[in-house]
């Protein structure tokens, strides 16, 4: 079974910057990673762009040049990507943890799909991007729905419904509208949501307003069907024709897989992790939380822009105990 100091579980932007941490401190770590490297903005919509400008998005002062302010997924994927290979950081990719236990030496067992290990301390900085919140409308699990976008040429000549009005439905109507798709929109609330782009939003309401994506408010999906969609709005149910749905409609962290762990949440709606803020030390001695998973279900507060100072953070932490 093979020993480290620090198992750093999720091989993100943050898990990334955890992994430069340890090195430069001389703590032996291991970065396990599920997918590729930077898994979830692999799997980010072909053509999307940040709303962080490219200098935020830099972790451990190592510069980050896009072509414009704001840099767009293959920049990211390439800066970061270069990151790992320049420094040759000890990472594991497409390994996934399915077990994590604290021993009774106060040490950590971690088995993976592939191997076992064992650890003085561990990071998890898992994201929120694999599991998707349903709609749980009948329907759902045909193969025409989607909970996540891509590229928008698959769905030219194609009538398609996006649910929801955040900064990934409005890319996926804009973009699917502008491929010669016909596309209405399902939004639960009363306008396009307030944290979309700032240089977008005015675009989005302008091609609702023409009429040239269609949208409907205070909406919600009660069925889908092979070749139509029927939706509640507050004039009575509407049934359009259908080819395909989006539904973009948010995602949570591994709940079960915290929980398992020992992670206590809090009792309300949002299931905040437990931890220290000045440390991010979560509950279970030596086990610790980094990025977007701090926020439980609120994934707004936390992104690689004001969430990359935990590296360091939770390293300088780690240091000052005994390994």
């Amino acid at each position: 079974m093979n020993h480290v100091d620090l198992i750093i579980v999720g091989g993100g932007p943050i898990g990334i910057a955890c992994g430069l941490e340890a090195k430069k401190k001389n703590i032996s770590y291991l970065i396990i990673e599920k997918g590729t490297i930077t898994n979830s903005l692999y799997n980010y919509p072909l053509n999307m762009q940040f709303f962080s400008s490219s200098e935020k998005l830099e972790i451990d002062d190592i510069p980050f040049i896009s072509k414009e302010a704001k840099p767009k997924r293959d920049e990211a994927l390439e800066y970061y990507r270069r990151i790992v290979t320049s420094n040759d950081l000890n990472i594991h990719l497409f390994e996934k943890v399915i077990a994590l236990k604290k021993r009774e030496d106060n040490s950590f067992y971690i088995k993976t799909d592939k191997q076992q290990y064992t650890a003085t301390f561990v990071i998890i900085a898992t994201g929120f991007y694999d599991i998707p919140n349903m709609i749980n409308a009948p329907g759902e699990n045909l193969q025409k729905v989607s909970h996540y976008y891509k590229d928008a040429h698959f769905y030219a000549k194609q009538k398609i419904a996006i649910i929801g009005a955040s900064n990934s439905a409005v890319d996926a109507a804009l973009e699917c509208y502008r491929k010669g798709a016909d596309v209405t929109m399902i939004i639960r609330g009363k306008e396009i949501g307030k944290r979309v782009k700032y240089w977008v939003r005015p675009d989005i309401i302008n091609r609702i307003e023409e009429g040239s994506i269609a949208a409907f408010f205070d909406a919600s999906v009660k069925e889908i069907k092979t070749d139509e969609i029927s939706i509640n709005t507050p004039n009575g149910e509407v049934t359009i024709a259908n080819d395909y749905v989006i539904a973009l409609t948010g995602y949570m962290p591994n709940f079960t897989f915290l929980k398992n762990i020992g992670i206590q949440l809090s009792d309300d709606a949002k299931l905040y992790p437990q931890y220290n803020q000045e440390t991010m030390e979560s509950n279970l001695e030596n086990l610790y939380l980094a990025g977007v998973i701090c926020g439980g279900m609120d994934t707004h507060i936390w992104f690689i822009e004001n969430s990359r100072v935990h590296a360091k953070t939770i390293l300088d932490s780690i240091s000052n105990k005994p390994i």
